[in-house]
């Protein structure tokens, strides 16, 4: 397939095949159990069944198809591993590679955007893809002075395609729900509908993304490309080479991990303190390490598509709440959850148990150093996915303020990013130098 499929009825079909071959591989799980089978090794066997088809469908489609697989991906170091390995190979695709548009659409979105002599701009374009996401894919090509630089090009009907598979998705969440234990499927498809908007405007990504060079320019740890050139459905950046995070996670010696996941910590919690946005985008497609002028690596970030608005960085209610679990006072950060609308008005709950329920979830804050692994994230997603588990009912009566939403993803998304990398974090460091009410609970 080799164009965004603009008919939504063509689109809508094969997202109604998903949950029709997931019905499907059920009644052949039966079949197999009746034959004889365990019902542990039939599950497992309609797992990867089911993964196989369903980020095969989502990369073909792009679109929101492809961007709801992109945030699935970062979890799937929650998954059981017997099971995660062809989770992982076909969600690594989705994080770097998609269909490409043929030479032609690209060239009369760039001859519609940019005008009939575009190729004055450039002294080189290179018609091959060099990367391809959700909504647009990205060729490598030389500026007329001479920069090498990224030209990301949307694709034609991107809007219509996010917004039609969203919401085709969201009608089938539920089936859609056991392949990521304790996730919550629902809330992430509204929350991806809510941003279309803003990723689909190219001068909001622009923006966002000036802010981030500026503010880190010259930094030594974290490294964002200056933006050359704007216009409506077409960004050109500073071209920047390095290694892919999912190529660090694949095949990365324990030094890179440990670099890696320090800088990915370090941006997450000081980036909401020097530019007021919080990068909201956080799978392994959108990082690179690049040598840095001291021989030591950096952390290049991409895409600034989806950022959150924290005009005062990170909220202090976080870091208070954090430091209050860590200190072990159940009355105070239960009483501050209260107040914050993370426990509504009509429950009441034990402080102890809510307690008992955070500290495990904090325990990297917790240690000098922290060593983040696929078991550990395992063993959290299978706590909280429990029915029988008392933290599972707990959960259940916590809610979570609308404003704390893409807050909650983004810092989820990146603890499974670390997860994928085995990386040892000194996560306490970063907490301490850039999480409001963290150092101290006043």
């Amino acid at each position: 397939m080799s164009d965004l499929p603009r008919k939504a009825v063509t689109r809508t079909v094969k997202l109604a095949a998903l949950p029709l071959g997931i019905a499907g591989r059920a009644t052949w799980g039966l079949g197999k159990r009746i034959g004889g089978k365990s019902a542990e090794i039939v599950a497992r066997e309609l797992q990867q069944r089911t993964a196989e088809q369903l980020f095969r469908t989502l990369g073909e489609l792009k679109g929101g198809a492809m961007k709801f697989g992109q945030a699935l991906s970062v979890f799937e170091s929650a998954l059981p591993e017997e099971v995660a390995g062809p989770y992982r190979a076909a969600l690594t695709k989705l994080q770097e590679a998609a269909p490409p548009l043929p030479a032609a659409t690209v060239h009369q979105v760039l001859t519609d955007r940019l005008g009939a002599d575009w190729r004055d701009m450039f002294e080189e374009f290179e018609d091959k893809p060099a990367a391809a996401a959700s909504i647009g894919q990205v060729h490598r090509a030389v500026w007329h002075d001479g920069r090498q630089v990224a030209v990301k090009v949307q694709y034609p009907g991107a809007g219509e395609a996010l917004l039609s598979d969203l919401k085709q998705l969201g009608r089938f969440a539920g089936l859609l729900g056991p392949l990521i234990p304790g996730m919550e499927i629902k809330p992430l498809i509204k929350e991806l509908r809510d941003r279309v908007a803003e990723e689909l405007d190219y001068e909001l990504e622009a923006e966002a993304q000036r802010t981030h060079a500026d503010a880190f320019v010259d930094d030594p740890d974290v490294f964002v490309p200056e933006v050359v050139h704007q216009g409506d459905q077409v960004l050109v950046t500073e071209w920047m080479e390095g290694t892919p995070l999912s190529e660090v996670i694949a095949d990365g010696s324990q030094e890179e991990r440990d670099r890696a996941g320090q800088l990915l910590s370090r941006f997450l919690f000081s980036g909401p303190a020097r530019t007021g946005l919080l990068h909201a985008d956080p799978h392994p497609g959108n990082f690179r390490l690049i040598p840095g002028a001291d021989g030591r690596m950096r952390l290049g970030v991409l895409d600034f598509g989806t950022v959150d608005r924290l005009p005062g960085g990170w909220p202090k209610s976080i870091g208070r709440s954090l430091r209050m679990t860590l200190d072990g006072d159940a009355e105070g950060v239960y009483g501050h959850l209260c107040a914050e609308g993370f426990v509504k008005e009509s429950i009441e709950l034990d402080p102890d148990a809510v307690l008992d329920y955070l500290k495990p979830i904090i325990e990297p804050a917790e240690a000098e150093e922290f060593t983040f692994t696929r078991p550990w994230l395992r063993g959290q997603a299978a706590r909280i996915a429990d029915p029988r588990s008392p933290a599972h009912q707990l959960g259940r009566q916590i809610n979570l303020p609308p404003s704390y939403l893409l807050i909650h993803r983004v810092t989820l998304s990146t603890i499974g990013v670390l997860c994928q990398l085995g990386a040892t974090v000194r996560l306490r460091d970063e907490l301490d130098a850039w999480l409001p009410g963290f150092a101290s609970a006043e």
